[in-house]
């Protein structure tokens, strides 16, 4: 009888062993891929359970979190979506998150293990801490004068502080409203698909996520290419590039918007967008260096992060020399972001010294305590300062006497580039209107600003026209305000 009960017992033990190991299985082994499985909707309850944290502009929060009184409790809410679009993304109960909402996602959900008190803490406490704060570096007036300038046109404009690549502005035009995607059902399906199937493309992000051909724009980087590789050495002195230009190797005349480009300086192809010239002087630089001096400015960089991913700016790396002639004057398969051309107007503001851009500014944890700070620091020398003086000067020019004359400010020292980026078969495509500047105030001794726009649906008669009749306005308005906020 006492042996029956010993073994009973003994099964009774390994039973209860047994189940202690498989809890330990489930609990520990399992956890993660359990926690992960679509049919687990916990991890989506508990996500929604509380309050997301806030995205702040100028130190006033641009998103908010409404109480749904649903099973997904919590659902964000947007103050200006459309303004702020290109800036927060949407963070979606259907559809995910986007931009800043994905890329701090942990921070505004909770969830980053650096807003625990101790380390692990989340990990053993299965504990989710509030929702944090994220700081922007945009100034809300330069964000509402780019969006107001582009006026519902096809179009986006960058705006960074070249001392220290904080962005200013990111607005992206047409845009949408974020806080229609926030929930579920039907209507945020429908909001969903409009949006998705729209031509004009609302929730495209043309500021850094969509890449134009940044067209007589890109002139700006042939020239530091020029300058820094002693190909010119006077910028006022004729060059030997003859008018017209034959494309090398081929039959092919490069035409010339512009009058009088005959061997003419690379001032005077600056101030009136002398294709000839600017071609001539990318075939003299050569390959190896147009490539080198582009890859300064940020062109064909893969890892840019601002924290949000940015589509890659086009150079490219094999090209015959008719094939570089033209990518030197911003077309052939050369291609551009709005962040990317403002980079280059920021690296000629800053002395050739090109600061790596960055849109968060810190992040703090509920109670306002900073848990991360985005330091500044040099993304490339794009090129020697003595270049980036003569090509402050000439840009100048542009703006004084040249294309871009609309983009003046009394008072202000404007420099600038005007564009207009022709495409489709034979260049029957409408053309888009770039023009690139930066501001700096009289009696300080830094830039403001350097600003990027483009315009997709630009009228446009003749190269460059377009960009100082469409772009250039714009790009003053937001000059303007930097330079009252600065």
């Amino acid at each position: 009888m006492i042996s029956h009960i010993r073994l009973a017992a003994a099964f009774c033990l390994l039973l209860l062993v047994a189940l202690l190991v498989n809890a330990a299985r489930i609990q520990v082994i399992q956890a993660d891929s359990l926690d992960n499985n679509p049919a687990n909707r916990r991890k989506t309850i508990d996500r929604y359970e509380q309050p997301r944290g806030q995205i702040l502009v100028d130190g006033r929060a641009v998103t908010g979190s409404k109480d749904t009184g649903q099973q997904l409790r919590y659902e964000r809410t947007y103050t200006q979506g459309p303004l702020y679009a290109p800036v927060t993304g949407y963070a979606s109960q259907t559809y995910g998150t986007s931009l800043l909402e994905n890329a701090e996602d942990g921070i505004l959900a909770g969830t980053d293990p650096m807003l625990a008190p101790l380390p692990f803490w989340n990990d053993i406490a299965r504990a989710q801490e509030p929702g944090g704060k994220v700081v922007t570096t945009v100034k809300s007036a330069l964000q509402q004068a780019a969006y107001t300038g582009l006026d519902g046109r096809r179009g986006a404009v960058a705006a960074i502080e070249p001392t220290s690549g904080r962005i200013l502005a990111l607005v992206s035009s047409p845009s949408y409203d974020p806080g229609k995607l926030s929930g579920t059902g039907g209507p945020v399906a429908e909001a969903w698909r409009r949006y998705n199937g729209a031509y004009a493309q609302p929730m495209l992000n043309r500021a850094i996520r969509q890449t134009y051909p940044p067209g007589s724009a890109f002139k700006i980087v042939t020239a530091a290419a020029a300058l820094d590789a002693g190909v010119v050495d006077d910028v006022d002195e004729p060059t030997d590039i003859p008018e017209p230009y034959v494309l090398p190797g081929t039959r092919t005349t490069l035409p010339n918007d512009a009058r009088g480009c005959d061997k003419e300086s690379l001032a005077y192809a600056i101030k009136w967008s002398c294709n000839s010239v600017m071609a001539g002087l990318g075939v003299k630089v050569g390959l190896d260096s147009m490539v080198e001096t582009v890859g300064k400015f940020g062109f064909n960089d893969r890892r840019l992060r601002i924290p949000s991913g940015v589509a890659v700016s086009n150079f490219d790396r094999e090209m015959s020399d008719d094939q570089l002639a033209l990518s030197s004057i911003g077309q052939f398969d050369t291609t551009a972001t709005p962040l990317q051309m403002a980079m280059v107007a920021a690296a000629v503001a800053n002395g050739g010294d090109l600061k790596y851009p960055y849109l968060v500014e810190r992040t703090l944890d509920a109670d306002g305590d900073v848990v991360s700070r985005t330091g500044e620091h040099s993304y490339e020398q794009a090129m020697t300062p003595s270049t980036a003086y003569r090509l402050r000067q000439l840009m100048v020019e542009v703006v004084d006497t040249g294309t871009g004359m609309s983009a003046g400010i009394d008072g202000v020292t404007v420099g600038g580039k005007t564009g207009t980026a022709q495409h489709g078969v034979g260049n029957s495509g409408t053309p888009y209107a770039w023009f690139i500047s930066w501001a700096q105030a009289e009696g300080t001794g830094r830039p403001a600003v350097a600003v990027a726009v483009v315009v997709e649906d630009a009228e446009a008669v003749r190269d460059d026209i377009s960009g100082g009749g469409d772009a250039a306005p714009i790009a003053r308005a937001v000059m303007e305000a930097a330079l009252r906020d600065d």
